[in-house]
């Protein structure tokens, strides 16, 4: 017996397109992601230091003081990931945090001094990531492609 699925496609009028895993648009981001991840773990000279943290320290160096809800924000990080981020900057002494001097419910983060010099340290790392994981593409399909994962996201 035929799966309902298989036998509903041989019956219908007009012949769907077969499903190509290598063609879609999910696999193919997963597969550029993963590629992206190990030249990021290889090449960003901190083996600790993963994307979502080394995100969290940038926008962090970008904006000074700033509270967990807005570097979310910054970072696209729902809050259990932010939490979870700013729990091990906080433990490995990159990040400090105190009350909110205009709202004592709320709590600011910044760089320490150590979080400051392994941001300056990781940012050139960062860019020559960048460039590798885009090594296959001429500065015009970069460019084009930026443009256009920009606009997906």
């Amino acid at each position: 017996m035929k799966p309902a699925a298989i036998a509903a496609r041989e019956d219908a009028s007009v012949a769907e397109p077969a499903y190509v895993l290598e063609d879609q648009v999910g696999h193919l981001l997963r597969r550029a992601h993963q590629r992206h991840a190990a030249i990021f773990q290889e090449m960003i000279g901190d083996a600790q230091l993963t994307p979502l943290q080394f995100a969290a320290l940038v926008k962090l160096n970008d904006l000074g003081e700033v509270s967990q809800n807005e570097l979310g924000r910054r970072t696209a990080m729902d809050a259990a990931t932010m939490q979870g981020v700013i729990k091990r900057l906080l433990a490995r002494g990159l990040i400090d945090r105190k009350p909110d001097p205009e709202d004592r419910r709320r709590v600011v983060l910044s760089l320490t001094a150590d979080g400051g010099r392994l941001i300056a340290a990781a940012m050139p790392n960062g860019h020559a990531i960048t460039d590798e994981t885009l090594a296959g593409l001429s500065d015009a399909e970069r460019r084009a492609f930026l443009s256009l994962l920009k606009r997906l996201a």
